[in-house]
């Protein structure tokens, strides 16, 4: 009766103990469920189809997925969020429940020193996760910011040659029984009249040189054609200023292109030589040709440039000595048209100055290959 007994029982004990290990695997695996982190299905391949960035964040705020971009863009640092922001802001949506959209500057990375623009969006992805999404807007906030310089800028240096000409007329109004004072407002109405139509010219020019297709129909062209032109359009004020303008080096160098733009560019280079020159010196044009590059340098023996100016001359409307410029006419535009020519025909434009010493600009472009005609790029 007693082993009977003891029988039963064990086989109650053993039961309850195999009733027990089921239950707790049981249990084992849904905590398992709900502690690993499993992307809903569809979202790892949306993410990857993303260009912008895209990350989804478990309970914990650990990443369990990032897209391509989000990596490029820093935004996330091991598996966690590489800004404190972006942690805040999903916080407030797991929070809230409602989703987030907002506009951010942060750094690019954890340690970088270049900002980003970023919209973002954060909302809720089922009950557990959270989606953030992230635009990279730093290149459209660049070119607003450049629009509106640019803009300022045309109006400041308008403003100058338009109120010139206005109280300009008004004088010769006054004076209409003088003569004298007729003939010498007349003058200096038709310098301003002059200078604002050059920097309504330039301001074409460098608009045409910033569009697409500012070299729809590239042609073969001839540099020593285009040297020639240059120099030709500044033989008057050179000799006006006492300088003497030398050419030289390789002929025959051909590249692809404008060659109006090319002769512009060159013109400018050699026009501020000239203007920045003493009277008696010299202006000197070289062209070379050799591996696949030609090279157009303008060498005067003028005041020079600064080190730390020379990283700004190319700007638009940049002027180093302002009250000289205006004095010359000099718009502040010549330099960038002359590096947005280089660079819309593959090249660039270098410069080597020292105060007192003078300067070197020097226009590099890629040679037209004759044998195929194929336009090759120069690189730096």
């Amino acid at each position: 009766m007693l082993v009977a007994a003891a029988l039963v029982f064990g086989v109650a004990v053993g039961a309850g103990v195999a009733w027990l290990l089921v239950y707790a695997a049981r249990h084992g695996d849904r905590a398992a469920k709900v502690v690993n982190s499993v992307v809903p299905d569809g979202v790892d391949q949306v993410l990857d189809a993303l260009e912008s960035a895209g990350i989804v964040l478990d309970p914990s705020n650990n990443v369990i997925k990032a897209s391509p971009g989000a990596l490029a863009l820093g935004l996330v640092t091991g598996d966690v969020l590489a800004h404190r922001e972006l942690v805040d802001l999903v916080d407030r949506v797991r929070r809230d429940g409602e989703t987030i959209t907002t506009e951010l500057t942060l750094p690019r990375g954890p340690f970088g020193d270049a900002n980003v623009v970023l919209f973002i969006r954060v909302a809720r992805l089922g009950t557990r996760y959270v989606l953030l999404l992230a635009e990279d807007r730093t290149e459209a906030h660049r070119l607003n910011a450049v629009r509106r310089d640019f803009v300022e800028n045309i109006s400041h240096e308008l403003k100058t040659p338009i109120g010139a000409v206005s109280l300009l007329a008004e004088a010769l109004q006054s004076a209409a029984r003088d003569p004298d004072q007729v003939k010498r407002f007349a003058k200096r109405l038709t310098k301003e009249s002059e200078r604002l139509a050059r920097i309504t010219r330039e301001i074409i020019q460098l608009s045409r040189l910033q569009s697409a297709d500012a070299l729809a129909k590239p042609e073969l062209i001839e540099i020593d054609h285009v040297v020639a032109s240059a120099i030709d359009q500044n033989r008057v004020p050179a000799d006006a200023r006492g300088v003497t303008i030398v050419s030289g080096g390789h002929a025959g160098a051909q590249v692809y292109g404008d060659e109006a733009l090319l002769a512009t560019a060159l013109h400018n280079l050699i026009s501020n030589a000239i203007v920045y020159s003493a009277k008696g010196a010299r202006v000197g044009i070289g062209v070379s040709h050799h591996d696949g590059v030609v090279e157009i340098a303008v060498t005067d023996q003028g005041i020079g440039i600064a080190q730390e100016e020379q990283d700004r001359i190319f700007e638009r409307f940049y002027r180093i000595d302002p009250a000289r410029s205006r004095h010359t006419g000099g718009t502040g535009l010549g330099l960038s048209i002359v590096k947005h020519v280089a660079e819309n025909h593959g090249g660039d434009v270098r410069v080597w100055s020292q105060p007192g010493r003078g300067s070197t600009f020097t226009i590099r472009l890629p040679e037209a290959t004759r044998a195929s005609g194929e336009h090759q790029g120069v690189t730096a």
